[in-house]
This record gives structure tokens, C-alpha cells and sequence, in this order.
């Protein structure tokens, strides 16, 4: 496996995007919540009401998210089913960064949150990225046994999502430069180095589950010349144009790919590790309200990484807030009021 590359060229841009307030973790001067079936004190500033009747009619959540987009329309999707389930919830979405979302919901602060199968496996659990299972369910069973057996956090409602490392060119260049799969791109990259330019953040480039591992399971060594090492969203605005890169790092289900008639090369090899989300909760929260399970999994089995794109694009490139988005999209699916 080779180091990142050295000498790439770097592009300095100003990328416009949408500001997201974020929410800071709450300081835990509330017990943790999840006890079913308890009579409730009126909502206190931050909760909402809950809605009458429901599965989960009594009970009391906390609900985190980490900061970007999709996490903060999942969250709100986590608090409108929750609410119409006849609990009392309140919101604590917006966390910033991965660490500490997950130390929130271990030290009670948050019972519950959106995780991705691929961090759980790596990041929560430190198994090696070459060593996750290459099947959606049996990362997801691998990891929902580890983190439940070592830390006491429940992995339930597996979506068919996978916001997974991926490379997108434009629909153009895909079909003049005859790649559609990850095979094509080795074989293209091969025979022509510049062909196969690739625009990347500096952490794909240095990543074992990045570029350096791309190269070694495709069997190519793209030169330094044609990789430019760019920060993410000059991806969307450049590579359509493939200037200076024909293809480009991305996350699958980042709604700025349709918007920008960009496609997804397939991974032909299952290369990259699973992503598919998932919620996570403290064990003694879904213990005590196995209604969470009723609530979750049907909007599980509705999402797929084409519909998490479309609400993506709805917040990143319309400009809703990502409550309406989740709210309108419950509502059209028969989530909501049933």
C-alpha cells in the first residue's frame, strides 16, 4: 500500500454552502430518559408535546444526531415519529463530530441516534477495515453483537442507506470514457493516466479504506500528476466540468450528485466498507420501550440511498430546513399519524 501522494495539486476556492446551526450536547442536567409507561411533567423548554396515544405513549427521549445534513434530517425524523408515537421528546441534534455524539449517548446525555454500520465497525469498535464483512446485514449483525456485548448499545432498524465512500463522474464522462464500474476505471487509468484524474479530499488520499486501498484491490497506480487534492465541495462544481479531474471522491448519498447530473461508479469489487445506517440506543432505553423497534423500523424499510439523496439535495441544494423535509417525507410515506 502506497503513502498518499505528495506533490498533488492543491486548489484554493471559495465553496458557498448552506449554515447549519448547530446544537451543543446538552450538560446532562436531566436524568437519562427511556422509562415507559411513567406519568410525565409538562414539557420543559426544548421538549415537545406528546401527541395523544401512541405506542410509546408515557415514555421520554432524548434524541442526538452528529452536525451535516443527512444526520440532522435522520434526527428529525428520529423526533417526528417518536412525538407521534405518543412520546415526550427533546431535541438534541446537532452535535459536531462523531466522538462526541457517541459520548453523549454513553453517558446518558442522549438516549438514541442515527450510526453508520462502517464507523460502528471501525471507529466505535477498532476492527480493522480490511477485516469488515462485505455483506450489509452481516457487518450490521458483527457490529450490533460487539457493541452490545462491549458497551451496552443497541444497534436496531437497519436501513437499505449506504452513504459509503464512492467515486462519481459526470453522466458525460462516464459514457465517453466507457466507465461504469470501478474495474472500468483501473483498466481506463491504466491505459491512460489522465483519463482517470481524480479530484479528492486529503483524507481519502491518506485513508487505508481511501485511495491508497482503491489502488491496491483495482490492481492501478494513479500517478501524482493526475490526482488534485480539493476540499469536498469543489468536487461537485468542478468535476461536471472535468476541469481539472474527469472523476471525484464523494459520499453515495450526498444529494449534490443528482443535482449536478453526477453518477456513482459501481464498486464492482465491494471494495469500500459498508455504510448503511442504522439507529443506536442505550441498551436499558430499548430494553425498557421495545415499542422503539415499531416506531424505527418502518421508516428503515422505506429509505434507500436514492431517496436519502433526494432529501440530501433538498436541504443542500433548495434550501429547506431539514425538519420540513423529514416531516413532509414521513407524511407522504403514511409514517405519520397512523
Amino acid at each position: 500500500m502506497r503513502h498518499a501522494k505528495s506533490g498533488v495539486t492543491r486548489l484554493s476556492a471559495l465553496v458557498a454552502g448552506l449554515a447549519l446551526t448547530v446544537a451543543a450536547c446538552g450538560g446532562g442536567s436531566e436524568p437519562p430518559a427511556g422509562a415507559g409507561g411513567a406519568s410525565q411533567p409538562p414539557p420543559a423548554p426544548g421538549e415537545s408535546a406528546p401527541s395523544e396515544g401512541g405506542g410509546l405513549a408515557g415514555a421520554s427521549f432524548t434524541v442526538g444526531s452528529k452536525e451535516f445534513t443527512e444526520q440532522l434530517i435522520l434526527g428529525q425524523m428520529a423526533l417526528l415519529a417518536l412525538e407521534d408515537a405518543g412520546a415526550t421528546v427533546k431535541d438534541q441534534t446537532g452535535i459536531t463530530g462523531t466522538a462526541n455524539v457517541r459520548k453523549a449517548l454513553e453517558a446518558g446525555e442522549i438516549d438514541m441516534y442515527w450510526e453508520y454500520t462502517g464507523t460502528g465497525w471501525t471507529t466505535h469498535l477498532k476492527n480493522e477495515i480490511t477485516e469488515a464483512p462485505a455483506d450489509e446485514q452481516e457487518l450490521f449483525d458483527a457490529v450490533a453483537e460487539q457493541d452490545l456485548e462491549k458497551n451496552d448499545v443497541k444497534w436496531f432498524a437497519l436501513t437499505p442507506v449506504n452513504n459509503t465512500y464512492a467515486i462519481a463522474t459526470s453522466q458525460e464522462a462516464s459514457d465517453q470514457l466507457g466507465v461504469k464500474t470501478l474495474s472500468d476505471y483501473a483498466a481506463k487509468t491504466t491505459e491512460d493516466p489522465s483519463a482517470g484524474s481524480l479530484c479528492a479530499a486529503s483524507e481519502f488520499l491518506d485513508r487505508a479504506d481511501g485511495l491508497p486501498g482503491l489502488e491496491e484491490a483495482y490492481g492501478f497506480d494513479l500517478p501524482e500528476e493526475a490526482v488534485t487534492e480539493v476540499e469536498l465541495g469543489i468536487i461537485f462544481t468542478r468535476v461536471p466540468k472535468q476541469d481539472p479531474c474527469n472523476f471525484g471522491e464523494v459520499f453515495a448519498t450526498d444529494g449534490r450528485i443528482p443535482a449536478n447530473n453526477m453518477v456513482v461508479i459501481e464498486d464492482d469489487k465491494d471494495f469500500f466498507v459498508k455504510y448503511n445506517i442504522a439507529m443506536t440506543a442505550a441498551n436499558d432505553v430499548f430494553t425498557e420501550n421495545p415499542g422503539l423497534e415499531e416506531v424505527f423500523t418502518p421508516i428503515s424499510e422505506k429509505l434507500t440511498t436514492e431517496v436519502m439523496q433526494q432529501l440530501n439535495s433538498q436541504v443542500d441544494v433548495d434550501g429547506l430546513p431539514a425538519k420540513d423535509v423529514a416531516q413532509k417525507w414521513l407524511e407522504d410515506e403514511g409514517l405519520l399519524g397512523g
